[in-house]
């Protein structure tokens, strides 16, 4: 198993922590504006309703999916906080630069991300 040093993990806390909070605040923004939708009186034409109906649903899934990654968001300024960002909750390797640039939020390295996919 590979350690960080300090340095390395106050390096990537410095780096992604503008990044994840700027993502926190425009999922808080997004589902904000979702549940304004929700609270908007409905239309009594049939037709409009059911549009709406399909509107609802899609931004149903989009406030599931936004509340998800805001709690890995979350956990991953916990992580930091806990000064662990930037190590594999699975093996304890480091996760690399290039794995964060892509989910800045990921909890896995490359290795065990892949593995988890395969159970």
């Amino acid at each position: 198993m590979t350690r960080s040093s300090s340095k390395d993990l106050k390096h990537r806390d410095e780096k992604y922590r503008p990044i994840l909070v700027q993502r926190r605040q425009q999922l808080q923004t997004r589902l904000e504006r979702i549940e304004h939708d929700f609270e908007q009186p409905r239309n009594r034409d049939d037709d409009d309703r059911a549009v709406e109906r399909n509107n609802e649903e899609v931004l149903e899934e989009l406030g599931e999916t936004g509340q998800k990654e805001l709690a890995a968001i979350e956990a991953a300024l916990g992580r930091m906080k806990q000064g662990v960002f930037g190590i594999c909750v699975e093996c304890g390797n480091p996760i690399s630069d290039e794995r964060f640039d892509v989910v800045p939020h990921t909890p896995f390295c490359q290795s065990c991300a892949h593995s988890l996919q395969l159970r």
